[in-house]
């Protein structure tokens, strides 16, 4: 069961700013607790390669340019698709961790997360039997703060169960592309 308030024992005096995303995010959960049907969205992000291998993305009102590098025939005009996919991994582990946290009245000083990902790097050309998959990722915690150890583990085990982009990358889901062609 998520908790919504301060902890009883052991808590810590929470930051202004913390006390303010525990309010905010306790006003969100009430909303989406009187219709859980409402609380369900789809988000779509567009992009277009034309002239080299740049690709302009957009969501909503944001915008992202990704680029391979020179040695790969880009113009290197941003980061590869892998930064974004590992700092949405980074981002939001990070994020759901402190959220929880603050939610729950407790102080989390800091939380560092750091993705590591090893590649067979000839398989993105066909050169190997090897799926171009990522082979294994770590992701590393490290949490600044004075609440007792088992306090912050059970945070951050239950966040991780909730966090959309570490289940992505961690359990399989359904990926379906529909192609169209203009002639």
């Amino acid at each position: 069961m998520t908790k919504t308030g301060p902890m009883e024992n052991n808590a810590r005096p929470q930051s202004e700013r913390d006390r303010l995303i525990r309010v905010q995010q306790t006003a969100v959960m009430d909303r989406m607790r009187a219709d859980l049907s409402a609380a369900q969205s789809t988000l779509i992000a567009t992009g277009s390669v034309t002239e080299g291998l740049a690709c302009h993305v957009e969501q909503g009102k944001f915008k992202a340019t990704i680029d391979m590098g020179l040695g790969m025939g880009g113009d290197a005009s941003g980061p590869p698709p892998g930064f974004f996919a590992r700092a949405a991994v980074v981002g939001c582990v990070a994020i759901a961790i402190k959220m929880m946290a603050a939610r729950e009245g407790l102080s989390f000083e800091k939380v560092d997360v750091e993705v590591a990902m090893d590649f067979d790097d000839a398989a993105l050309f066909g050169l190997t039997d090897r799926s171009a998959a990522p082979l294994a990722t770590r992701v590393g915690i490290t949490v600044k703060s004075d609440e007792p150890e088992e306090v912050v583990a059970d945070v951050v085990d239950r966040a991780l169960a909730a966090d959309p982009w570490y289940l992505a990358l961690r359990d399989a889901q359904l990926v379906e592309p529909q192609l169209k062609i203009n002639a």
